[in-house]
């Protein structure tokens, strides 16, 4: 019975990720139509967008479910995991050979680092320091990685931490190494919706030797509220085969070298 009651929680997730992701692209949609399209009762796609609406993603009015900027949904940690994973893990397995022992790591609360855990985990006298909830967890379970989180205003939905805690105890670190993302890039400029967040992001660049920028194609060609400076900040920007060709020759014309690594299919579940 456990077993089931995941796996239905598990699906019930998934279309609300399905939901959202529908109603971002096409900015408002009307709920009889939602759950026409996603095969459910009016009822069952009530609750799935007041869950939705619950958690800020999307707003829900007079039969209506309307779309925040259509960065709210890449904001959100739950959602961001299971999105691009065959990219994140080629952008991981493209900087793993830079990570050397012994040395100090910053990385940020991006859903994209996650796969570098087990490339860590492998390496002898690794401190790795990030504000990030989730990946402090996963690195609790390698031995040989010594995690410093950086505590502050935590924050659910991104399963993480900013505020001037955190931008404090970052000037008082000097790492070897960040290893970053971003929500949006246009250009070679950098966005991201919550100045904090940026903050968090500056302090990082501030107190790193060296920092790499980890990108998926999914986040070219969009902006955000708050600007935080550009791809000339990093030593080299790493992402995938499909981010348009346009972008790519921005990062060049900057001056920093762009490296595209091809995903791997995924097997079938």
């Amino acid at each position: 019975m456990a077993a089931r009651t995941r796996s239905s929680q598990a699906v019930v997730e998934e279309r609300r990720k399905a939901v959202l992701r529908y109603v971002a692209d096409h900015g408002e949609t009307r709920i009889d139509d939602l759950a026409e399209r996603f095969g459910v009762s009016l009822m069952t796609m009530h609750r799935d967008l007041d869950d939705l609406a619950g958690r800020h993603l999307l707003r829900k009015e007079r039969g209506r479910a309307l779309a925040f900027p259509a960065l709210t949904m890449e904001m959100a940690t739950r959602f961001r995991e299971g999105s691009a994973l065959a990219a994140k893990n080629a952008l991981c397995a493209a900087v793993a050979d830079r990570i050397a022992p012994g040395t100090t790591i910053l990385m940020d609360d991006s859903t994209t680092l996650f796969p570098l855990v087990p490339v860590l985990g492998g390496l002898d006298h690794l401190h790795v320091v990030t504000n990030s909830v989730g990946l402090a967890q996963r690195l609790g379970s390698q031995p040989k990685v010594n995690v410093t989180l950086l505590g502050g205003h935590y924050r659910g939905d991104f399963n993480s931490c900013t505020g001037p805690a955190v931008t404090r105890a970052l000037s008082q670190i000097h790492a070897d190494l960040a290893l970053m993302s971003a929500t949006a890039i246009l250009e070679g400029r950098l966005f991201h919706p919550l100045n904090d967040y940026v903050e968090v992001k500056l302090a990082m660049l501030a107190s790193a030797e060296r920092v790499l920028l980890l990108a998926d194609h999914s986040k070219f060609g969009k902006t955000a509220t708050y600007a935080y400076g550009t791809v000339a900040d990093y030593e080299a920007v790493i992402t995938d085969t499909s981010t348009p060709e346009a972008e790519l020759a921005a990062i060049r014309d900057m001056g920093v070298p762009v490296e595209t690594v091809a995903p791997r299919e995924q097997p079938p579940a």
